[in-house]
C-alpha cells in the first residue's frame, strides 16, 4: 500500500513538474514571437515610399559597399540614378523578354513557371530551378540577403505583394533598371551602359541592350566583354525573343 501511495505521489509530481514546465516554456514562446514580430514591425520596409522617393540603396549596394571598405572587392561601386523615360526602350525590352515576360500581365509571382519549375523536377529530376519575377527580384535586391532561408523567402513573398499593391508596373521596372547588378560593382542601366559603352542608358541599341539584359544572369561571368561562347549564344537568345515579342510587349513599356 505504502509502495503504491510512492508511486502515486512520484507520478503526480512529475505531473505537475510537466504542466510547469509546458506553461513557462509557452510563455517564453510566446515573448520570443513577440519580440520577433516587434522586430520585424518596426524594420519593415517602407514600401509606399517608392511610389515618390528613389531608394538611397539597396541591400545588395550596401553589401557591396561594405566589401570595398574591408578591400575585399577590387571593383568601385558605379551606381547613377536616371528616370524612367532616360532609359532605352531597347534595354526594357531586352530585361523584360530575359527575367518576366509576362510582368505586366501577373501579379507579382509566375504561377505558370512556378508549376512548370517543380514538374520539372519531379517527373524529369532536374535541380529545382528559381521562378522568380522582376518584382521578387526586386524585393531581394532592395530588402533582402542572397541566402535561402524559409523566412527570407516568406519575407519577399510579402514584400512583392506590397511592391505590386503599392507601384505602378513601370515604376517597378523603373527601379529595377536602376538597382539591378550588370557586373562587378555596376548597378543600375546608366552606370552599365557608360562603363561598357561610354553612352548613355537612352542611346542603348538593341545589341547592347541584349548585352546588358544577358548579364543579369551571372553579371561576373556574363557581362559585355566577357568571355565564353555561352555568354555570345545568350544575347543571340535575347535578340531572338525581343525580335519575336517587340510588336505587342511595346505597347506595354
Amino acid at each position: 500500500m505504502m509502495m503504491d501511495q510512492s508511486i502515486a505521489s512520484r507520478f503526480n509530481l512529475g505531473a505537475r513538474l510537466f504542466r510547469k514546465g509546458r506553461r513557462r516554456f509557452l510563455r517564453l514562446s510566446f515573448v520570443a514571437f513577440s519580440g520577433f514580430f516587434l522586430f520585424q514591425l518596426l524594420t519593415w520596409p517602407r514600401v509606399a515610399r517608392l511610389a515618390k522617393e528613389n531608394p538611397s540603396t539597396t541591400a545588395f549596394i550596401s553589401r557591396y559597399e561594405k566589401q570595398v571598405s574591408k578591400g575585399t572587392a577590387k571593383d568601385p561601386l558605379r551606381w547613377r540614378w536616371v528616370p524612367y523615360g532616360s532609359i532605352s526602350d531597347e534595354l526594357k525590352l531586352a530585361v523584360l523578354v530575359t527575367e518576366d515576360i509576362d510582368f505586366f500581365d501577373h501579379g507579382g509571382f509566375a504561377t505558370a513557371e512556378i508549376e512548370k519549375a517543380i514538374k520539372e523536377t519531379l517527373e524529369e529530376g532536374k535541380p529545382l530551378r528559381g521562378a522568380s519575377t522582376l518584382t521578387q527580384q526586386l524585393a531581394k535586391n532592395l530588402w533582402l540577403s542572397p541566402s535561402r532561408n524559409p523566412w527570407r523567402k516568406v519575407k519577399e513573398a510579402l514584400l512583392t505583394l506590397q511592391l505590386e499593391y503599392r507601384l505602378e508596373k513601370r515604376r517597378i521596372l523603373e527601379i529595377y533598371l536602376n538597382v539591378a547588378e550588370f557586373g562587378p560593382g555596376i548597378y543600375g542601366a546608366e552606370a552599365a551602359s557608360r562603363h561598357y559603352f561610354g553612352i548613355s542608358a537612352s542611346a542603348l541599341s538593341p545589341r547592347q541592350s541584349a548585352e546588358l539584359a544577358a548579364a543579369l544572369a551571372s553579371p561576373s561571368r556574363w557581362h559585355p566583354g566577357g568571355p565564353g561562347k555561352g555568354r555570345e549564344r545568350r544575347v543571340q537568345m535575347i535578340e531572338g525573343r525581343v525580335a519575336r515579342a517587340r510588336g505587342w510587349l511595346s505597347k506595354s513599356i
